[in-house]
């Protein structure tokens, strides 16, 4: 099936708008052109509750002005004229920023790797309701499941153009397939629900709908009946889904803006060893079929893998140009578009995993806390002050006693990180792929 993203019209008129820009009084230019179609349905007991279809476009346009810079974005490329002569009018007016300006054409990306983003299988409605259907029915099979609380399939296509009058234009095609379920167990105000999910860059390698189901199911299930907790101090175990919000924090800790910014819990660390020994996290951009790769950044740099943690020690800072230049660093590639520029982004993050499984971490601490649902946003990114509410398991005799909830997991980033070890059950199915965490002596508040 012939995919309907035309890159070469994508490519045409963002080379088209930096012209039109420079044409009106720009010293320097930059276009993102984003197209997108997407296709996404839902059921909920057997019938088709929604299906939606979209198609998107949006481009937006940078200009510089000496070192004085605005955007204007749209998604009609007709308006092409009409919107470099207001982002230009934008420029003159806006304050000087030292830091801002393109990527210089020696610097620019000149080869794109293959990383097999784009599968030649797409779908249509009918494949993607019988797919939700099959995971909503292995969900409703698992014994003490009561209801569906909903399940999902999806497909979207996106094409990403940048181009820069510094002579770049690169651009790039993206699918991905989704399949969710979410399973609600028992009745009225002794109801629980969970879900599952799987995410895919290609079909072939996405989970069997019927096994996303059934786990959405079983997770609904085990956690009927919770118990709440005494305040007490515990080693915790995050399993993977909830491990992932811990290696968010320490990307948003180690990003170049925060530390230019001083906003950051470990601006002082870098060289340091903030995590145990043995502890690797890597950055790759360039993994192929990685939901987050790229062939270049969002500033037409090539990208290469980076080494963040090595042995436990901190080794960069993620870097576009503007945090690089106003720290005195080289840039790294890891510039993503947003808003009226740039910020420092990570691409696919993996905690590398360690020797034990989850049930042996779980064995060793004997009497703990296995996390497996985490509410809320409670991290200080200056101070690294960590509470977040949660939900779980209670670990006795190293085995899963009881489920728990309406509890609070409380404590400080850098002695967390201090204490974390890594279980060998790697999750890949996120740009942040990470195992099972054990961390030691955090303060559970609950009732």
């Amino acid at each position: 099936m012939q995919h309907p993203i035309d890159q070469t019209r994508l490519m045409d008129e963002a080379r088209a708008l930096v012209e039109a820009a420079l044409k009106a009084g720009a010293d320097a230019a930059d276009v993102v052109a984003a197209t997108g179609v997407s296709l996404s349905v839902e059921m909920r007991e057997g019938k088709l509750e929604e299906s939606e279809r979209s198609e998107a476009d949006d481009v937006t346009l940078r200009v510089f002005c000496g070192h004085r810079v605005a955007s204007v974005s749209s998604n009609d490329f007709r308006e092409g004229a009409t919107l470099a002569e207001r982002a230009v009018a934008m420029a003159r007016a806006a304050p000087e920023d030292p830091f801002a300006g393109l990527v210089p054409a020696g610097e620019l990306a000149s080869a794109f790797p293959d990383l097999e983003l784009l599968d030649a299988v797409q779908v249509g409605a009918e494949a993607l309701a019988e797919r939700a259907r099959e995971a909503e029915a292995a969900a409703l099979a698992v014994k003490g499941v009561s209801r569906s609380g909903g399940a999902s399939a999806s497909f979207r296509l996106s094409g990403i153009v940048l181009a820069t009058s510094e002579g770049f234009c690169g651009g790039y095609l993206v699918s991905r397939h989704g399949v969710s379920a979410t399973a609600v167990a028992g009745e009225g105000t002794g109801m629980e629900r969970d879900y599952d999910f799987d995410s895919r860059g290609f079909l072939s390698d996405l989970a069997d709908p019927r096994e996303i189901g059934r786990r959405a199911g079983e997770r609904a299930v085990a956690r009927l009946n919770p118990r709440k907790l005494s305040t007490r101090t515990a080693d915790i175990v995050y399993e993977p889904r909830a491990a992932r919000s811990l290696l968010g924090h320490f990307a948003g800790a180690i990003n170049g803006a925060a530390i230019a910014r001083g906003t950051s819990f470990l601006k002082e660390k870098m060289g340091e060893r903030i995590f145990a020994a043995g502890i690797a996290i890597t950055d790759d951009p360039t993994r192929p079929r990685g939901p987050a790769s790229r062939p270049f950044d969002g500033e037409g740099r090539p990208v290469a893998p980076l080494v963040l943690v090595e042995d436990g020690i901190l080794k960069t800072w993620l870097l576009d140009t503007p945090a690089a230049r106003e720290l005195g660093l080289a840039p790294n590639g890891r510039a993503v578009r947003g808003g009226a520029g740039t910020s420092p982004s990570t691409t696919n993050v993996t905690l590398s995993p360690g020797a034990r499984s989850q049930a042996e971490m779980l064995a060793e601490i004997g009497t703990g806390l296995l996390v497996t649902n985490l509410i809320g946003h409670g991290v200080n990114g200056v101070t690294g002050d960590y509470s977040r509410g949660a939900s779980g398991f209670w670990i006795e005799d190293g085995a899963i006693a009881y489920p728990v909830s309406e509890i609070t997991i409380a404590g400080n980033l850098i002695p967390m990180f201090a204490s974390l070890e890594a279980g060998s059950d790697l999750d890949t199915r996120s740009a942040y792929q990470v195992p099972s965490l054990l961390l030691r002596g955090l303060t559970i508040a609950g009732a």
